[in-house]
């Protein structure tokens, strides 16, 4: 599938825009949390739960941002990239407190996120061999 068609580019911005709001929705509640209440919600640290709430809002500001004001898109991608580590690390503690099943929805947020990921990194385009070479020839 290609990214640079109408249809992909609302696709991914639709997909950025659910990411976003889950992510502020997600993190923004870690952060509002007491410390006291987070350590009775999830066996890891409270302060550790702090830190992803902090990652999840900055990966979700990430998600948008960039592309709203056209200014350093290439963030956008690495965002995508780091909310997929943050959701690998859900997805994990959620199997080993709570089983396989409730693992699912982190494990579908990931994947969301490394669709984004994978749709908005930079394209990379090269020159054709032949002018590659005759470039090369020209410096020898």
């Amino acid at each position: 599938m290609t990214f640079t068609t109408k249809k992909s580019r609302v696709a991914l911005w639709i997909v950025q825009v659910v990411l976003a709001a889950l992510f502020l929705f997600a993190g923004g509640f870690k952060l509002a949390m007491p410390l006291a209440v987070l350590a009775k919600v999830s066996p890891l640290p409270a302060v550790f739960l702090k830190f992803i709430g902090l990652c999840e809002v900055t990966g979700a500001l990430g998600l948008i941002l960039p592309g709203v004001f056209r200014v350093g898109t290439g963030l956008t991608p690495l965002a995508a990239a780091g909310l997929v580590t943050i959701m690998i690390g859900a997805v994990t503690v959620t199997v080993a407190t709570q089983g396989v099943a409730p693992a699912l929805f982190p494990f579908v947020v990931g994947i969301l996120a490394a669709f984004v990921a994978y749709g908005r990194r930079p394209v990379v385009r090269h020159a054709p061999a032949q002018a590659r070479f005759q470039t090369w020839r020209k410096a020898a």
